[in-house]
């Protein structure tokens, strides 16, 4: 049994006798190369990545997985002064065939500046008029 006094910052816990004498609980060691273990993107050696790693939103997965773990690996692997240099065609490949998958590989939305151009032009001609109607 045990209860918790809190003054300030600080809290004190008090137990009773049972917990008086250690338990004996056994530390095992992590095995880099669990599948269930989650070790991040890079798995402990350093050497291996953890597909199942939540930071890959899934892009392991679906119809175009194993090419985004072929381009990913060749990137992570790569050994160039620019890092990556050596997988720029791969990585091209992949992004390419990904866009035919909108719906599971979304793009994120650029504006361009020529769509800038038109509606800020929009917006001041609506503004023109409706000081125009007013006066």
């Amino acid at each position: 049994m045990a209860y918790s006094q809190q003054e300030g910052k600080d809290r004190s816990i008090f137990v009773t006798k049972d917990h008086e004498t250690p338990r004996n609980a056994e530390l095992v060691a992590d095995d880099p190369n669990d599948p269930s273990e989650e070790h991040g993107l890079i798995l402990p050696n350093g050497d291996n990545i953890s597909w199942n790693c939540p930071c890959l939103g899934g892009m392991a997965s679906g119809p175009r997985g194993e090419q985004f773990k072929a381009a990913f690996s060749c990137f992570h692997c790569s050994t160039e002064d620019v890092k990556g240099s050596d997988c720029v065609d791969q990585l091209r490949t992949m992004q390419e065939r990904m866009q035919k998958y909108p719906d599971l590989y979304p793009q994120e939305e650029e504006e361009k500046p020529a769509d800038r151009l038109e509606e800020t032009a929009a917006s001041e001609a609506t503004v023109t008029r409706e000081k125009e109607g007013s006066s």
